[in-house]
């Protein structure tokens, strides 16, 4: 099917929304189009066996059986329908229109019933015969030609992603929550199975697909070409779970007739309604939303992690609330298949992330605990850095994560950074934040590029060496130490700080608090450079003026907070005999994990304040992955004279432009 074949079923369904005008609200036009639009699909594929199904029903009629088994194998699908009705017959019939279609709709299987369900289609049925539009928006779309033999179903995806796009556009939704362009689709399926293309044409080939949030289906469907178009005899199981109701009758219809089991597709939240619990796979692939914050699971998932532990689905931590992009990755980790003692069984996993997750979380964040959990069971094989625009409702970077419990000898241990941030083209018509595509042979670069990392890092005379990196999985953890300084103080007493020491709290709950501030009076602009002077002559005005000097922990702190003021000249205050830290002067370093702190503080901190050291009680250990820091290429700015000549060149121009306005 061409271009414009495409645009023109695309306008014709579309073209439903001038008989909607005034009866329905322009962000209602898609709850009509595009549930009519599967209905007519569902009606194509079926076409063929029509005569055949109604066949056996009339064979079957009067017998207490259940004869669903036997109207699906004379379908040839996974649903039929029962009904003599057809879209054009029932359009032919303006006055019985909605008796007809609810008919019409009740005579398919109950699987396909729940598809359009979702859609709340009867309700939609009687608001359109109620404004007597029913049989008009039937008869357009009897005229929709999407045969199968016309329409591969591959194809009726662009066409529903088109609806769906401009159902977004008109509802002012976000058309990318609910597909990923199909190019972007096309190059993680490449990377997630290409380096099993060898076994999977092997006969007898068995495999099982996740996506915990599948929108559309389109991953789905582009893991299923990829496999059966290696090996047509391939058995390939599509499974996924989905939020959006619309979406998950979309992705559920396409499964139906691509005779897949529709139940596969399960509606609900991935987190707290596992709908594949305890199940394994051997491909799971997602591209969930971006910092979508999980508050409404919150519940759920933390009690599944406390009840469960290592078990849980989401352990070994949970991510900040407002981003909950790693939880699709934990919940894709728990379904991995395990590696048995000869090597065999095993998954490959593939995410689209924003640049947040490589990096976001302190040292012992829940972020930075997940990194090193993944990391350091040597599960992350690669991370590909993608050109930013691609994506329809955002213009950020995005990156590809690729993990298996199953990495080949030469990858153990490693992980592999690849720079495809250039890989793309210019769109002539943006379509929402998307404004570049990756080409078809840059995919095919990218694939190869992926497939040959070890190579190409290993050969700096190879064209493309400076696209991949290779690093060693201690690479990306740190140790995040604490640097202290000693609190060096000078006392002083003046206005300021006598003010200060009478509003403490110790000193309010003197009995003569007025007595003991007058009695300190006459020592106001007295600097002393050790506390135990300052002290000592502030006890002996106070004695002197006939009051106690009170004592304990609390009163010494209050004083010195006021009197205490810091200088780097000053006395170095002590706890137990060992300096006290002076929070002020706090700072943190990250370490390399190979490196010895130790030696690292002598380097690098020592030689600038010789007095720091190290509080080992505070360190921790962190990881990220900082994928464009690696790739960085400093730029040297342009030479001033270079800078000087282009700006009086352009002085002279401009004087040129004006002395021909002027004459």
């Amino acid at each position: 099917m061409n271009t414009n074949k495409h645009t023109e079923l695309v306008n014709h369904a579309w073209s439903v929304a001038d008989l909607l005008r005034g009866d329905y609200k322009q962000s209602d036009y898609g709850k009509v189009i595009l549930p009519f639009t599967v209905l007519r699909r569902l009606e194509c594929v079926l076409e063929p066996t029509r005569d055949k199904v109604l066949e056996t029903v009339e064979r079957f009629q009067g017998q207490d059986i259940d004869i669903d088994h036997f109207l699906r194998k004379a379908s040839g699908h996974r649903f039929y329908n029962t009904s003599r009705y057809t879209l054009g017959a029932i359009a032919n019939d303006p006055a019985h229109a909605a008796t007809y279609l609810n008919k019409y709709i009740a005579g398919f299987s109950q699987n396909a019933q729940e598809v359009l369900e979702k859609y709340d289609f009867r309700q939609h049925i009687n608001r359109l015969d109620g404004a007597n539009l029913l049989y008009q928006v039937v008869g357009r779309f009897a005229d929709l030609d999407v045969r199968p033999e016309i329409v591969t179903n591959h194809q009726m995806g662009y066409i529903f992603e088109d609806l769906i796009r401009k159902f977004a556009e008109q509802s002012n939704e976000t058309a990318g929550e609910h597909f990923t362009p199909r190019e972007v689709i096309e190059l993680m399926v490449n990377l997630l199975i290409a380096p099993d293309d060898d076994v999977l044409s092997l006969p007898a080939v068995a495999r099982r697909v996740l996506d915990p949030a599948c929108g559309t289906g389109g991953m789905l469907s582009a893991a299923y070409e990829h496999i059966t178009k290696l090996n047509p005899d391939a058995s390939v199981e599509m499974h996924g779970q989905e939020l959006n109701p619309e979406s998950w009758a979309i992705c559920r219809s396409d499964l139906m007739i691509k005779d897949q089991d529709p139940d596969n597709i399960k509606f609900g939240n991935s987190f707290s309604n596992d709908g594949h619990l305890r199940e394994k796979f051997d491909y799971l692939l997602s591209n969930p939303p971006f910092g979508v914050e999980w508050k409404k699971v919150k519940d759920e998932v933390e009690n599944d992690l406390k009840t469960l532990g290592e078990n849980s689905r989401f352990w070994p931590a949970l991510p900040r609330i407002n981003d909950g992009s790693l939880l699709f990755l934990q919940h894709m980790l728990s379904k991995m298949k395990p590696v048995s003692e000869d090597g065999s069984g095993g998954s490959r996993v593939a995410i689209v992330f924003n640049g947040s997750p490589l990096f976001t979380g302190a040292a012992e964040s829940g972020e930075s605990k997940i990194r090193q959990w993944i990391i350091e069971n040597d599960w992350l094989e690669g991370i590909v850095a993608l050109p930013d625009q691609l994506f329809y409702n955002t213009g950020i970077s995005t990156y590809f994560w690729i993990l298996t419990n199953r990495k080949s000898k030469d990858y153990q241990g490693k992980v592999v950074l690849l720079d495809a941030r250039e890989y793309w083209q210019k769109m002539r018509k943006s379509l929402g934040d998307k404004r570049k595509y990756i080409a078809s042979d840059q995919i095919a670069e990218i694939t190869r590029l992926y497939a040959d990392a070890l190579e190409v890092a290993q050969n700096e005379e190879h064209p493309l060496h400076g696209k991949v990196k290779i690093f060693r999985n201690d690479d990306f953890g740190y140790r995040r130490i604490t640097v202290e300084r000693p609190l060096k103080l000078r006392f002083e007493l003046t206005e300021e700080t006598l003010a200060a020491l009478a509003v403490a709290k110790p000193i309010q709950k003197l009995d003569n608090t007025e007595e003991f501030i007058a009695a300190l009076r006459p020592l106001i602009g007295k600097v002393w450079k050790k506390k135990s002077e300052a002290w000592l002559e502030m006890k002996d005005a106070v004695v002197a003026a006939g009051q106690l000097w009170p004592t304990g922990a609390p009163f010494n702190k209050a004083l010195r907070d006021a009197v205490g003021v810091r200088d780097p000249e000053g006395e170095v205050q002590k706890i137990k005999g060992a300096p006290e830290p002076d929070t002020e002067l706090r700072d943190y370093e990250n370490v390399p994990l190979d490196e010895d702190i130790d030696a690292y503080l002598e380097r690098e901190v020592l030689p600038h304040v010789p007095d720091a050291w190290i509080d080992h009680d505070k360190t921790k250990i962190g990881y990220e992955i900082p994928v464009t820091r690696h790739f960085y290429v400093y730029q040297p700015p342009r030479p001033l004279a270079e800078i000087d000549a282009e700006l009086r060149a352009l002085e002279a121009e401009i004087q040129d432009l004006l002395s021909e306005v002027t004459e």
